[in-house]
């Protein structure tokens, strides 16, 4: 497996995209959302073969990027098979070696407009996606069906 991954923003950078997500999508101390795409490829040589294409599943490869409030690619992440699971190819991922090495230049936690509550900053993903301390994922439905912050919440996210 090899990855790409396109330079990552600043901590400055990382803290104007919060201004705008806070500003535009009502999400404080967000520094981007991230989703995967599985793009088609041609069939590696034979040798290569797993059990999954022998099924008759297609070959590809995961593009992962975190993109900021007005969905502009701010970090990519390309090299993954796509015989993993979503959850599985993010724990694999540049991007979260980055997170957890704290060199992903996440800003540091700050408190919420009007208010002495500190939280992080975070990254947005959907349900595929394992939470972290810097990744933030929806509540599970049934969850948010009898709870109405948590289906706020929810919305947020979407």
């Amino acid at each position: 497996m090899f990855h790409v991954v396109l330079p990552t923003p600043t901590m400055g950078q990382f803290q104007k995209i919060a201004q705008q997500y806070s500003t535009k999508w009502n999400f404080p101390n967000c520094i981007g959302a991230i989703d995967e795409k599985h793009v088609r490829i041609k069939a590696p040589k034979k040798q290569w073969i797993t059990v999954l294409q022998l099924q008759g599943l297609p070959y590809s490869m995961v593009l992962m990027a975190v993109v900021d409030a007005g969905c502009k690619f701010t970090a990519v992440d390309v090299g993954s098979y796509g015989r993993e699971g979503d959850a599985d190819i993010f724990l694999k991922s540049e991007i979260k070696r980055r997170i957890k090495n704290n060199t992903f230049n996440v800003p540091p936690p700050k408190a919420l407009h009007g208010t002495d509550t500190v939280i992080p900053h975070v990254i947005v993903g959907d349900k595929a996606f394992a939470i972290h301390q810097s990744l933030m994922k929806p509540y599970p439905r049934q969850q948010s069906l009898h709870d109405a912050s948590k289906a706020i919440y929810n919305y947020r996210l979407s």
